[in-house]
């Protein structure tokens, strides 16, 4: 089974729809790329995906040793470089709602981060610059 649909539907936007829950998202190309920028753009979507799977990779963690990272949030910042363009950098703040976790939790946290299948997955020129703020 496929994982995604996408529709190019004109005006450099795309419709995709997620094959298995039927979800759908549009794309739109950034005003720096000729494109109106009313919507998330497909590098934007890889620098935010790469921000959910850390929280996501970080939760089952959490889950698995008893704690939480309930409530926790990112704040994504996409550096594009030229020549070729391409994303840069991707700068990520994970905040999380409480400052008690212990040291062996917060090292956890940290790796289950640092190891998620799209960190793996950027090419090693990408500067992933990740701040956590416990």
């Amino acid at each position: 089974m496929s994982t995604s649909k996408v529709l190019y539907t004109s005006d450099l936007r795309t419709e995709c729809t997620h094959t298995l829950s039927g979800n759908t998202i549009i794309t739109d190309a950034p005003p720096d790329n000729k494109g109106k920028g009313e919507a998330f753009s497909p590098t934007d979507l890889v620098a935010t995906s790469l921000a959910c799977c850390m929280l996501t990779i970080m939760g089952i963690a959490a889950n698995e040793r008893g704690f939480s990272i309930d409530g926790t949030r990112a704040t994504v910042t996409k550096v594009m470089y030229a020549e070729p363009r391409r994303i840069g950098e991707i700068h990520i703040e994970l905040v999380f709602p409480k400052n008690d976790y212990s040291v062996k939790e917060k090292k956890i946290i940290e790796k289950a981060a640092y190891t998620c299948p799209v960190s793996q997955s950027l090419h090693a020129d990408l500067i992933q610059e990740i701040t956590f703020k416990f």
